[in-house]
């Protein structure tokens, strides 16, 4: 069936029309966009939909999510809140309560950064709160595992373990497990959350998607494991499925991925096959991000390089060679040249369309900013790391030569920029609500939710709107490839946008009330021409 739906101020995002007052959609996709009273004609009294709010966008895309991370925080223990270690202990003692027998506690959102600094983290601390059950809690980043004993036991770790390549397991003068577990180092403990201690997925993911379409999100790119793809199929296949879902492949199933014969763009409208998920470095916060300089009073500390420039090269080159892209996560100055130099070396041998992406692209050396442009590279980014992030980067890298977050460098160079959250390891996003407006407002004011610094830390590296939208829409489709069906309000592309209850384009507003961005809600979300979500 035909259907109109109508508004005065609809922003399509298309440089020829950018604005519109009516939508036609037929079979899940835009026939005709134009003016709503030229577009009425063409369909019956009871087909005509006039969408609420102030403002009407196409569909949000979050190009950097882990969207079943999202769901079980959801379910989870969420330590966002905890103030000190005591404070956390107190919070994982109550959860602790809650349950029965041995089952895991699994938990999230930890931030010693921000704590009082009294007391020691590790297992020792956890044991007191949680003797009986193996507990694993992800920092808020999600680079570091903080776990019991019980679950160094259950996960087979000892003292006689090893570092595993790209990760480390933090040990005491006795050589002992302190229960803290960085990056590659926490990967038998991912394991047995996703073999089922976490949970049934499906049910959790169905929840999920509910906090996605109500804030905005009708596409996702997802980097969880296999686990969530298979959920997102089941999902799809029952009709439950109401958003668009791109799914990486995780590194550790690239093989499998290959023997199977997927392919980057393979699938339907609902999922599709993404690029493979490398990693490069850990996180800032727990300094295991790789920089070119040591951080600042930790001599000799650089961070921790989970792959070389040769390793990466050759995980990118049989990747495009089966035909799946390419998506490599770079926090470090000297991750992300590690990974450029990766990709020049491989697009000199290739002539491969398809896409390669930096994910986070946090800090880089000046020199590098170009390469991005010149190489074809897309840099994948969230913005609400920048603000969250600012008196960490003033911290450890005060006499770093190093362009941090920088957007508008990379977008003057002509470097194709794409926007998300990377919820829920997004530090401004609580774990309930991973709103694209955090980014919006992160992405042109540069300033965290308070309002603070004024005028934005290092403002010469702010968006636009218009530049920001397009990072978090058409910008994401284009590092999905899929800027042919998503990304603006055009005939021939879905039908996938939302209403908002501020019109976060009005200038005035933008000039003289930016704060207002960040609170700002969606009322209606429509994706393939059905009203997926609509505010109460």
């Amino acid at each position: 069936m035909t259907v109109l739906f109508r508004h005065p101020r609809i922003w399509t995002g298309d440089a020829e029309t950018r604005w519109t007052t009516g939508l036609l959609v037929d079979d899940a996709q835009l026939v005709a966009v134009g003016r709503q009273e030229v577009l009425r004609d063409h369909v019956g009294p009871s087909q005509v939909v006039d969408l609420p709010g102030t403002l009407v966008i196409p569909g949000l895309h979050d190009a950097h999510i882990h969207s079943a991370s999202l769901a079980r925080g959801l379910a989870g223990l969420d330590l966002r809140a905890a103030s000190s270690l005591h404070e956390a202990l107190e919070m994982v003692r109550r959860r602790a309560g809650e349950g029965s027998g041995s089952e895991w506690l699994f938990g999230s959102g930890w931030n010693s950064n921000a704590w009082d600094g009294a007391g020691t983290l590790d297992r020792q601390a956890l044991d007191a709160a949680t003797p009986d059950r193996p507990t694993a809690l992800s920092s808020l980043d999600g680079h570091t595992m903080w776990v019991n004993s019980f679950a160094l036991r259950l996960a087979g770790i000892t003292r006689h373990t090893p570092d595993p390549v790209g990760g480390r397991i933090e040990r005491d003068a006795a050589g002992e497990p302190t229960g803290i577990l960085r990056e590659r180092a926490a990967v038998a403990i991912q394991t047995i959350q996703e073999g089922g201690a976490g949970g049934a997925l499906e049910p959790l993911l169905r929840r999920c998607q509910e906090v996605l379409l109500s804030v905005g999100l009708t596409s996702i790119t997802d980097f969880d494991g296999e686990d969530a793809r298979a959920a997102y199929l089941a999902m799809r296949d029952s009709g439950h499925l109401a958003l668009r879902v791109t799914k990486s492949v995780p590194a550790a199933a690239l093989d499998a991925a290959i023997a199977q014969g997927r392919a980057t763009g393979d699938g339907d409208d609902w999922v599709r096959v993404g690029p493979v998920k490398l990693f490069s470095d850990g996180a800032l916060g727990q300094r295991t991000s790789h920089m070119c300089h040591d951080f600042h009073g930790a001599e000799g500390n650089r961070g921790i390089a989970r792959l070389d420039t040769d390793q990466v090269a050759a995980l990118t080159r049989k990747a495009l060679r089966a035909r799946i892209a390419v998506a490599t996560h770079a926090i470090g100055d000297q991750a992300n040249a590690t990974v450029l130099d990766a990709y020049a070396k491989v697009r000199s041998e290739t002539a491969s369309a398809l896409r390669l992406r930096i994910e986070h692209a946090q800090h880089l050396r000046p020199a590098d900013v170009r390469r991005f442009a010149e190489l074809g590279v897309v840099a994948s980014m969230q913005p609400a790391h920048c603000t969250s992030d600012i008196d960490l980067v003033e911290t450890l890298l005060p006499q770093h030569d190093v362009v941090s977050y920088g957007w508008r460098s990379l977008l003057n160079t002509g470097a194709a920029l794409a926007l998300g959250s990377d919820a829920p390891f997004g530090p401004d996003s609580p774990v309930a609500e991973p709103s694209p407006m955090f980014a919006l407002y992160a992405a042109v004011t540069r300033r965290r939710p308070d309002g603070t610094p004024a005028g934005g830390w290092q403002p010469q590296e702010r968006l636009t709107m218009v530049e920001a939208l397009r990072g978090h829409t058409a910008g994401s489709a284009y590092a999905d490839g899929d800027e042919r069906r998503k990304g603006s309000l055009v005939a021939g592309k879905l039908a996938d946008f939302v209403a908002l209850d501020t019109d976060i384009l009005d200038e005035q507003m933008m000039a003289h009330e930016p704060g207002r961005i960040h609170d700002t809600r969606a009322l209606a979300t429509v994706v393939g021409g059905e009203i997926r979500w609509q505010a109460g």
